[in-house]
Order: structure tokens, then C-alpha cells, then sequence
């Protein structure tokens, strides 16, 4: 985990040194006043780190600074990121399915990294002693069935795959089918990435849903949402619009490394309520690691040693 915090921290640098830029202006003040808080308050907004989780830190800054009685500036910053890992927080049971029969659907819209990702957590599974399986249900864009192919070939697991074009359910159902009979550890399926409205993406998931309740009751159900860090407050709409059609029960964050926007990763979990598990920091198999916050926040503003 060392060598990849090392490249998480190098992923973020482009958003440490905008984050700390506009963080510098507002220590700096000379006391602790509204003008201060004012200050702080856009820094933060600026750095992707939303205007709801902004407002939340803020709250808590002020409260544990009059707590506190801390007359400078300066000596709030390791209090604020305190705050901001306050807003962060996973526990054991957000990685329930991992140890359970399961059936792992992901989501999200085009081109956020949805098929990398089913291949890099197929091969997570599988060197942790998993016995994996990929569904390619995504029967719609022409090049995602043979892209999946070859990530299940460097994984080392097994793909079920359809027709270019072909109902999606009907590979959802016979990959439950071969699960169930050959004793899979974890299904990944990966979906085709379409938006067009909520009403479309709740009709095609439901369908998908259902088809996974009816074949495979037995199985642990876990929705994974496929958001790409470089898109910033863009990313937070899309969690809300999925949230509204699927019950996503984590987030993705892909492409983190060379992104100027890292604070995403604070404000979608903090704002949604939904948590950040796993992050991306590159293309190779082992880029993709469980979120640790304590460790995000380190590389994001800089506390190596906190």
C-alpha cells in the first residue's frame, strides 16, 4: 500500500498545489474573523470541494476553534483537514460484499472508465483468492465486449459475453446462471454507459435488477457508480441523476492522477452520503486500491507525516 500512496500522492499533485495556493491566501490572514472564514470558504469552493461539505467544515471549524480558543490562522489548517476526513469515513461493512457470494454491478456514463474499471477489480478479487467472473453487458458500444475480453485475459477470470447489440438482461441472466452453478465468488458486470434520461437508465437497471433478483436470489447485491475525477462538479450531478434511477451502494473514482479537481472525492461522498471505495490512479492492474481517507487527505493537502 506504501508504493501506492506514493503514486496517489504524485496522482494529486496538480491538485494539492491548487488546493494549497488557494488555501495559502486565507492562513494567511492575520486573525480569525468573518473575513478569514469568508476567505476560507472560497478557497475551499474553488478546489472542487462543494459548497455543501465547504459549509459542513466550516461549521465544524468554528466550533472546535471557539472550543479550542485558537487566536491565528495559521494553526486551524490541521484542524480543517481533521474536518474534512470527518466527511470521508468507510468502515468494514462497506466491504461486506467482498467476503459474501456476490454479484457487483457497475455503472456510470460513457467513458468514465467503467470497463477498466470491472478489469482492474476482477483482478483485485482474484489475487485475493476470489474465484471471479465478468459479464459483458455492455452490448452497445462496438469495441466494450473485446476491451473486456482482454482485461479478464490479464486478470486471469472468466467472461460470459453476448451479442454486439443484444439485451443486456440476457447476458446478465446467463452469467447469474453460470455463477451460481460454478461456484463464483464475485460476478462483475459491466453496463453500457447511457444517460439520456432518468427514466431510460431506471427502465434499463430495473430490468437489469430484477433479472439478477429472479435468477440469483442468494447473492449479495453491490452497485458501483464510475465517476471520473477530472470532470469535477460535474461528477456530483451524475451520482445524484444514478442515485435517483439505482441504489448505488459506492463510488469509483478514476483517472485522480494528473487532475487539478482531487477535491471531487471529498464532496461527492460527503455531499451524496454514499462512499468513495475504491480510487484509480493510472492505467495498470494494481492502479485501482480500496479509499483509504486519512491517506487521500495526506496527499491532498500535503501532510505526509500527519
Amino acid at each position: 500500500m506504501a508504493g501506492f500512496f506514493s503514486r496517489l500522492f504524485k496522482g494529486l499533485t496538480k491538485s494539492r498545489d491548487s488546493i494549497n495556493e488557494n488555501l495559502d491566501e486565507a492562513f494567511g490572514c492575520s486573525e480569525i474573523n468573518d473575513e478569514f472564514y469568508e476567505n476560507l470558504e472560497e478557497a475551499l469552493v474553488a478546489s472542487d470541494m462543494g459548497i455543501d461539505t465547504t459549509e459542513t467544515v466550516i461549521e465544524n471549524l468554528r466550533q472546535i476553534v471557539d472550543d479550542l480558543e485558537i487566536k491565528k490562522p495559521a494553526e486551524c489548517r490541521k484542524y480543517m483537514i481533521d474536518c474534512f476526513r470527518q466527511q470521508m469515513k468507510t468502515t468494514e461493512n462497506d466491504y461486506t460484499f467482498e467476503e459474501k457470494k456476490s454479484v457487483v454491478l457497475v455503472v456510470g456514463v460513457n467513458g468514465v472508465g467503467k470497463t477498466t474499471t470491472v478489469g482492474k477489480l476482477a483482478a483485485h478479487y482474484k489475487k485475493a483468492g476470489k474465484k471471479v467472473m465478468i459479464a459483458a453487458a455492455d452490448t452497445f458500444r462496438a469495441a466494450a465486449i473485446p476491451q473486456l475480453e482482454t482485461w479478464a485475459g490479464r486478470a486471469g477470470v472468466e467472461i460470459i459475453t453476448g451479442q454486439e447489440g443484444a439485451d443486456p438482461s440476457s447476458v446478465v441472466y446467463d452469467a447469474c446462471m453460470a455463477a451460481k452453478s460454478r461456484g463464483t465468488d464475485i460476478l462483475l458486470i459491466d453496463t453500457a454507459g447511457r444517460l439520456h434520461n432518468k427514466k431510460n437508465l431506471m427502465n434499463e437497471l430495473g430490468k437489469v435488477y430484477r433479472t439478477i433478483s429472479r435468477t440469483y436470489p442468494d447473492a449479495y447485491l453491490e452497485t458501483l457508480l464510475v465517476l471520473d475525477g477530472t470532470t469535477g462538479q460535474n461528477a456530483i450531478q451524475q451520482a445524484r441523476s444514478f442515485s435517483e434511477a439505482a441504489h448505488i451502494t459506492g463510488l469509483v473514482i478514476t483517472k485522480l492522477d494528473g487532475t487539478s479537481k482531487g477535491g471531487i472525492a471529498v464532496a461527492v461522498q460527503s455531499e451524496l452520503g454514499i462512499p468513495v471505495k475504491y480510487i484509480g490512479v493510472g492505467e495498470q492492474l494494481d492502479d485501482l486500491q480500496k479509499f483509504d481517507p486519512a491517506e487521500y487527505c495526506n496527499a491532498l493537502f500535503d501532510q505526509k507525516a500527519v
